[in-house]
């Protein structure tokens, strides 16, 4: 690949992608005060900040890490941390597969309960999978919303499938919907779930953000093959000892999760879920009018929707036009299992449903619906 200079003079595009999406601009400016060491009072007060607020925002007790990483560190974190040898890896999409593939990388055996692209996995299922099988799984994961396919899985009926087999731990991928789906993480057995700052928070990417519950801080003691950068027990003590973070972190970025926060706790939980399903519904209805949604029935997104091409438009030429004309940018379908077939806007972060008709009356002018 040839060197193509950053030459700092591109126009600006309103992002209507599965993320990154839209930050603040002064969420954006928090990242250029001052710089201060990591081992200073003051990053004491800027992390555990953070924490306590990621905490109360999502109503969770359990334990909160934020670390400098995409979220997808936690797909290899919490393999090592909590797999001795078994694994059942749901997968209906780009993003499961993925994630038993990094299993499979580590060593584990991980069996697969798979789907096409499009359906969305069934808690049923899941309870065939976990009562027939002939080992003991020691984790069962699930991507909570599967970007690639806009497919939003029953998280809740899962994790109350996988709440029968308490040796056997939940792992959920959240990482293009937590901030912007409700989810009850105590109540539906959820051990590990995850999300990445630059989705439905709203953030500038850069910062992994993981909830793990006492047990699953537990079970990592008993491993001996447990992450060390991702570790919990790592992790987490250092914050009970310090409030600070065991590694170096991306403190301006953290600056901007401070300020982004604060918005988050004043929409507060429910209103932020509320609105992003209204954004859904309203693309939705959007789509069907003019396409057909791609995901099974009933089982659609509420921060992606991926949007089936049944009048045959050129997307890329359509993306491209959407981009020059209006400046807005959205996604073509996920590599090519759904390049032109599909294609995808992201509806979430700080997006309202006006912002979302700005985008959807660009593609009508553009493709002459």
């Amino acid at each position: 690949m040839e060197k193509h200079e950053y030459t700092d003079d591109y126009q600006d595009k309103t992002l209507y992608i599965p993320g990154p999406t839209e930050v603040r601009d002064d969420v954006l400016e928090a990242m250029s005060q001052p710089m201060f060491g990591h081992r200073m009072d003051q990053m004491t007060d800027l992390y555990t900040t953070i924490v306590e607020d990621t905490k109360t925002f999502l109503e969770t007790d359990n334990d909160i890490i934020i670390l400098t990483a995409s979220g997808t560190e936690f797909w290899e974190t919490s393999t090592l941390n909590l797999v001795d040898e078994h694994m059942l890896c749901t997968t209906c999409g780009s993003f499961g597969e993925r994630h038993a593939n990094v299993a499979d990388r580590l060593g584990k055996n991980v069996d697969r309960l798979e789907y096409e692209w499009g359906n969305a996995v069934k808690p049923a299922d899941v309870r065939e999978a976990l009562e027939s099988s002939t080992v003991e799984y020691d984790v069962v994961t699930c991507v909570m919303n599967e970007s690639s396919t806009g497919v939003r899985n029953p998280i809740e009926e899962i994790g109350d499938v996988v709440a029968e087999y308490p040796d056997t731990y939940f792992v959920v991928d959240a990482v293009s919907c937590l901030g912007g789906d409700y989810i009850d993480i105590e109540k539906h057995n959820i051990d590990v779930i995850f999300t990445s700052s630059q989705k439905a928070f709203a953030m500038p990417p850069g910062l992994a953000i993981c909830a793990v519950s006492d047990d699953a801080y537990e079970r990592e003691l008993e491993n001996d093959s447990a992450s060390w950068y991702g570790g919990f027990q790592r992790c987490l003590d250092y914050y009970d000892r310090k409030g600070q973070t065991h590694s170096t972190p991306a403190i301006p970025v953290m600056l901007a999760y401070r300020k982004q926060m604060k918005y988050m706790l004043e929409e507060g939980h429910d209103t932020r879920d509320q609105r992003h399903r209204e954004m859904a519904e309203y693309t939705r209805s959007w789509a069907r009018e003019h396409f057909e949604m791609f995901p099974e029935d009933g089982y659609e997104s509420r921060t992606v929707a991926c949007i089936e091409n049944t009048q045959d438009i050129d997307v890329a030429a359509t993306i491209d036009a959407v981009s020059e004309k209006y400046d807005m940018a959205f996604s073509n379908g996920y590599g090519s299992t759904l390049g032109e077939t599909t294609f995808r806007i992201g509806h979430m972060g700080e997006h309202d449903i006006e912002s979302i008709k700005m985008l959807t009356d660009a593609i009508e002018d553009v493709a002459n619906l």
